[in-house]
């Protein structure tokens, strides 16, 4: 029997197209609410992006509180209120659990499945999509879906159209396309009148206007804090680890910050400080303590106590100070400028690397035109959203898929009410 014919002779309420986290929790809700639901994935399986989260661990969720949650969400953040509230990081342990995927919480709040295989999760929705009755069509893509009279015609890539009361779309966004987020949902909800904002890659690593970044590629720097500012506003500001590459700056700072960063990065002027813990003061009291104690001792080798040792001659060269300079010789002003370097190192940023690098998408429907009670769209009755193609994003840690699957079950229950009104 062709997709087709199976598709058609099992007639549904609602369409879900999109077989990621937040696809499968709304077809999941959605049936448990009593309506008949088809899933339609274009893949070869379900979850493909869940198989890569967490380096293939799923990072499922986080325990942090509403607020907290909150405050990890740079875009929208208000947006998720009801549908966070309705559903939250209890609600998905639970439900793994009662799928046979019990979980563990980690550092800084983090959920892992205790299999710590990400495949573990994507097989417990899997086998509750398949109790409840969903009706999965795997290698199914989508071509159009558009507005008829008494529901929806979902127009197959494969021929065929299949008409519903309802369509849920969790198709992702463009990060990863090799999952098969490659921008659906965003032309299904332009074709239906929606707005969708600027695309691009969010939790993503950073290009710089210098090169000597190249030249420490692979070092990483632990405890220090990196700060952004737009004018006098700081629109970030934390303490971690990053990482230089071949490209400029990676790792879990300035991946965090790529969230935060305006359109136009002109705009931002970001430094980092290498020497968090001490004041300016106190770099100054060490710098001339460092000096006084090594006075006839090269600068490249009183600056290895103060970072990595491989780091030091760029530092030196980043002062205008030639690395073997005799310590006794560096001037007051020198040695102000090293202590200046290492509070408030300039980073320049000129760019983020491509999207298809990127961990999310930054972008998509704008949640304007969605009621953010039910994720229905505002100008399309019975058309609800729910995941990344929704302008949401979030830092890592489990937040976003806790997005995924907040936003995912509001649109299931939802779809389900307005089928059986």
């Amino acid at each position: 029997m062709s997709t087709e014919s199976m598709l058609e002779k099992n007639a549904c309420d609602i369409v879900v197209i999109g077989g990621g986290a937040a696809g499968m929790m709304a077809a999941l809700q959605a049936a448990w609410a009593g309506a008949s639901v088809t899933l339609l994935e274009k893949n070869e399986k379900l979850g493909k992006k869940i198989y890569i989260t967490g380096k293939g661990r799923c990072n499922v969720t986080n325990i942090a509180d509403t607020e907290e949650f909150f405050r990890q969400v740079p875009r929208n953040p208000r947006f998720l209120n009801a549908s966070i509230r309705q559903f939250d990081s209890e609600d998905v342990r639970s439900i793994l659990e009662m799928l046979g995927t019990p979980t563990k919480v980690e550092r800084g709040g983090r959920v892992f499945p205790e299999s710590d295989k990400a495949s573990d999760v994507t097989r417990a929705l899997s086998r509750g999509m398949k109790d409840a009755g969903v009706v999965v069509a795997l290698n199914t893509g989508v071509d159009a879906v558009s507005k008829e009279e008494g529901g929806f015609a979902v127009k197959l890539t494969q021929g065929g159209t299949l008409h519903t009361k309802s369509v849920i779309i969790a198709t992702g966004g463009l990060s990863y396309p090799t999952t098969g987020s490659t921008g659906d949902g965003h032309r299904f909800a332009r074709e239906n009148g929606h707005t969708v904002t600027p695309l691009s890659g969010s939790l993503v690593g950073l290009m710089l206007e210098e090169k000597w970044p190249t030249l420490l590629q692979g070092l990483s720097l632990k405890n220090v804090r990196v700060t952004a500012r737009v004018g006098k506003k700081t629109i970030y500001s934390e303490l971690g680890e990053m990482l230089f590459t071949h490209f400029g700056v990676s790792g879990p700072l300035f991946i965090e910050l790529s969230s935060h960063l305006p359109e136009d990065l002109s705009t931002v002027q970001v430094t980092l400080d290498m020497k968090p813990a001490l004041t300016d003061e106190q770099v100054d009291q060490r710098l001339r303590r460092e000096f006084t104690e090594n006075a006839r001792r090269q600068l490249s080798s009183v600056l290895t106590g103060l970072m990595p040792a491989r780091m030091g001659p760029v530092f030196a060269s980043l002062c205008g100070i030639e690395a073997e300079s005799p310590i006794n010789q560096i001037t007051r002003e020198q040695r102000q400028t090293i202590g200046h370097m290492l509070k408030a190192m300039p980073i320049r940023i000129t760019g983020t690397r491509p999207i298809t690098e990127a961990i999310v998408t930054r972008g998509g429907v704008d949640v304007k035109e969605i009621v953010p009670g039910t994720m229905m769209s505002k100008i399309v009755p019975g058309l609800f959203f729910a995941g990344e193609v929704l302008d949401v994003d979030a830092h890592t840690g489990g937040f976003n898929l806790q997005i995924a699957f907040s936003t995912g079950a509001l649109a299931g229950r939802s779809a389900a009410a307005y089928v059986q009104e």
